[in-house]
């Protein structure tokens, strides 16, 4: 496949020169220090701090390797400023646990992803956002009852998250770095509420972490309680958002065993931990019983592989928008990510698992995700 390839040197005007913020990015996206890349590139470190402080371009036999090192096409490097996340904005969970290289991983994806919905947007009118600030409710149980009341959902199970998520506008991406510290984060941009989820866990712990992060943009949007006091409180909504009070009510046994909640979580879609968590939240199990069953999850290695898992959610926004963009304009993955100056893996990774297709142009194996949604229409 041809691409093109530039240099500083074919540079006409100063329209397209060099732009330091995109080096920045792509560097923490591969995980580099700037003394790391430095090394790689054969240049000294004051030289890369030169370069991404916009003092001075690189030349471009260090462009090339550049290029070569950090795996993304050199046109990458010229063009408009990426929004990234900025870390006060960002609710990444384990926060404490995380290191500066996995958390600028990560922040480093969430610009990807925007310039990546921006392009969207620019082709397709998305949803609009219908995420409410419940930031003065008082407590996490009551900001979760006010939003299922607001979204119309009552007191039943939530059958997917993505979807929800999605319908009421947040853009929801797959999380590609590889640490277990990195679970999942949320951010707000321009009026615009992102969800990055990790795609390698089981679907009941990634809809709680759906859920966790719909708790963060809800009540932490301007701020607020920071740290372990915001985290519990993400928590706190999640389980109430995901198995409201009166409906854990109405199904709870009279005495849960392990059977009992690996039966009952099929109703919420949850894990087994986190229905023994709620079921002791609401009363309804001792503490001594609940630490009990803490004991068996964790002997049963529950708490890592999770029993009976349900099936794999999906989005429903995604694979329409790569759907009708192979269709009716010829564009498959590969075309798209030339059009965005990413490297295809990278576009890859920002769709994974949510998008099951089966052709890589595009096309899906998928029944029915063809057809027009309300969620989505092309702009004229």
């Amino acid at each position: 496949m041809e691409r093109y390839q530039l240099r500083l040197s074919d540079v006409a005007d100063g329209t397209n020169l060099f732009n330091p913020n995109r080096l920045a990015i792509a560097r923490k996206r591969k995980g580099h220090t700037k003394a790391e890349l430095a090394n790689l590139l054969g240049v000294s470190p004051r030289a890369v701090t030169s370069y991404e402080s916009g003092e001075y371009p690189p030349a471009d036999d260090t462009l090339a390797k550049m290029e070569f090192v950090l795996g993304f096409p050199a046109d990458f490097f010229v063009g408009d400023d990426l929004d990234e996340p900025e870390t006060f904005a960002v609710s990444f969970r384990s926060l404490s646990k995380m290191s500066a290289k996995h958390r600028d991983m990560a922040k480093s994806q969430g610009a990807l992803a925007i310039h990546f919905t921006k392009w969207i947007e620019e082709r397709f009118e998305l949803p609009n956002c219908a995420v409410p600030d419940l930031s003065r409710e008082p407590y996490p149980e009551t900001a979760a009852e006010s939003l299922r009341q607001a979204w119309g959902i009552g007191q039943l199970p939530i059958r997917n998250m993505i979807h929800l998520l999605e319908s009421k506008g947040i853009r929801v991406f797959s999380l590609a770095v590889d640490a277990r510290e990195v679970d999942a984060f949320s951010t707000w941009k321009g009026g615009v509420p992102f969800v990055f989820l990790n795609s390698f866990k089981s679907t009941e712990h990634s809809r709680f972490d759906a859920a966790h992060e719909l708790g963060h943009l809800v009540m932490h949007k301007h701020g607020g309680p920071a740290g372990k006091i915001a985290e519990l409180e993400a928590n706190r909504f999640a389980s109430a958002f995901l198995m409201p009070k009166a409906s854990v009510l109405a199904f709870a046994p009279k005495f849960a065993t392990l059977s009992e909640l690996r039966r009952l979580k099929k109703i919420w879609v949850t894990s087994v931990a986190a229905l023994n968590h709620r079921l002791h939240e609401l009363g309804l199990v001792s503490k001594w019983h609940y630490q009990n069953l803490c004991i068996e999850i964790a002997k049963r290695g529950f708490r890592v592989n999770e029993p009976d898992e349900a099936s794999r959610e999906t989005s429903l926004v995604l694979p329409k928008i790569l759907t009708s963009l192979y269709q009716e304009d010829g564009l498959t993955r590969s075309r798209i990510a030339q059009e965005l100056r990413i490297p295809l893996t990278e576009l890859e990774a920002l769709l994974f698992s949510l998008v099951m297709t089966g052709v890589s142009g595009g096309r899906t194996t998928s029944t029915g995700v063809a057809k027009r949604s309300a969620l989505l229409s092309r702009v004229k």
